[in-house]
């Protein structure tokens, strides 16, 4: 069988094997750490937080933790703090010119922003670990006090910067991009528990065999969809200049600017549930009238119509925002006209750019608009009977991370493979991941 052939020539190059079973050792090590209770906490008095983390932002840090947050694990509070981290400096890339200066540094520049940002997470980590001990049931902690709370904080900002090392070293000496793996694995660890859920409740509620079967064919062919939202590129063609050099001619060939339908990534679902969750806050502080009542109603009821059109209304704004200060038209232009490069049939400079504006605007729309769809899937899923937690898989943040990090990771397995002469992953074509190349970095 292919399969075989093909897991047997992974097998075969040793340093593919390798990276394999480190990534499946630092992988285990932080699962195991994500069962690991702060010192102090009573883990069976947990069931008031796991009922928080069910849904809204706390579901949503949950679920990238792996259950962590809501274990009291001395990983709880994963991965994000390091994303918020990253955010920020991506954005203070687009504003302040020292960020702008060091973007283009290269390799040194890189480095000096991979520092600054490990900084801010500490920092983040100073404020978010003092909230997540806030949240914690008062009947869980056995000696709550000063020394509790300076003891969990230490723990919990260094089991964040633990997680983060551990990512790097995935991305270093395993296969994949280690942050984004982390993640990955962290949503995949609810699968199970989420399929022996739906089972139960089919054959105790109704529906039976068949229904499950309907369920997973339906989920089929929403794979397949986001697939085709994280794949989906329009390819500008790039003609450049013919250049002597000495006896050998450079440029004169075609190539393609790979302009992604879905640029901003699952930024705009994370976003748009970070201010979903707002709305909630702002009423608990505003008297209980008859209209503050519907609006918590509608802010609260996750698979209602109300909640969802506004939803998605965020998703498409946000796709447009994100894909403004990520994709820089003028830089690309530029870069195209530095190195001899034009767009057939469009004059460069201000031509090109206002061209590649275009281009970016007309595609973004079907991709936010498919996005939009993407993350009230789950809604829908719920209002047809399908148990919560399962529903979580017909799309969402969850779905677009799991497809994108797969595809990036099972492209650079392919890549080993063809680089030492064997078949690749597919009989024909090739696996692309997200950036058309290297991994992308939640």
């Amino acid at each position: 069988m292919k399969l075989i052939e093909t897991i047997r020539n992974i097998f075969k190059i040793e340093d593919l094997k390798s990276r394999i079973i480190t990534t499946i050792g630092l992988v285990l090590v932080y699962r195991l750490g994500s069962f690991i209770v702060l010192p102090g906490i009573n883990p069976t008095q947990l069931t008031e937080l796991k009922a928080q983390t069910s849904q809204g932002v706390m579901g949503l840090l949950d679920m990238f933790s792996g259950g962590a947050f809501s274990n009291a694990s001395v990983f709880g509070l994963g991965i994000m703090p390091y994303i918020s981290a990253s955010i920020v400096i991506q954005l203070l890339g687009i504003a302040v010119p020292y960020f702008q200066r060091l973007q283009r540094e290269g390799e040194s520049g890189r480095r000096k922003i991979n520092q600054i940002t490990r900084y801010l997470t500490v920092i983040i980590l100073l404020f978010q670990s003092p909230a997540y001990l806030a949240n914690l049931p008062e009947v869980a902690i056995s000696s709550p006090g000063l020394m509790f709370k300076i003891t969990s904080i230490m723990i919990l900002t260094a089991g964040t910067m633990f997680v983060m090392w551990l990512g790097e070293r995935i991305t270093e000496k395993g296969i994949g991009n280690g942050i984004s793996l982390i993640i990955m694995i962290g949503i995949i660890a609810r699968l199970p528990f989420a399929v022996v859920a739906e089972f139960v409740s089919r054959f105790e509620e109704g529906g039976g065999l068949v229904m499950l079967l309907i369920e997973i064919v339906v989920l089929f062919f929403v794979f397949a969809g986001t697939i085709l939202l994280v794949q989906g590129t329009r390819r500008i063609p790039v003609q450049y200049a013919k250049r002597i050099v000495g006896n050998k001619q450079y440029g004169g060939v075609r190539q393609y600017i790979p302009l992604k339908v879905n640029a901003a990534g699952v930024m705009p679902i994370i976003f748009a549930q970070a201010i979903m969750f707002v709305p909630l806050t702002l009423a608990g502080y505003v008297g209980g009238d008859s209209a503050n009542n519907w609006f918590t109603a509608m802010f609260s009821d996750y698979t209602g119509w109300g909640y969802n059109a506004v939803f998605a209304f965020l998703i498409i704004a946000f796709t447009y925002f994100y894909t403004a200060i990520t994709i820089n038209p003028t830089q690309m232009a530029e870069d195209m006209k530095r190195n001899g490069g034009f767009i057939p049939g469009v004059k460069p400079g201000k031509k090109t750019i206002e061209f590649l504006d275009s281009v970016m605007s007309k595609i973004t729309l079907p991709g936010s608009v498919f996005l939009a769809i993407v993350a009230i899937l789950p809604a829908f899923a719920s209002m047809a009977g399908v148990d919560r937690m399962f529903a979580q898989f017909y799309g969402g943040t969850s779905l677009l991370i799991l497809v994108g990090v797969v595809l990036d990771t099972l492209q650079q397995i392919e890549s080993h493979l063809l680089m030492r002469h064997y078949d690749g992953l597919m009989k024909s074509g090739r696996i692309k991941g997200r950036t058309g190349g290297g991994p992308a970095v939640y």
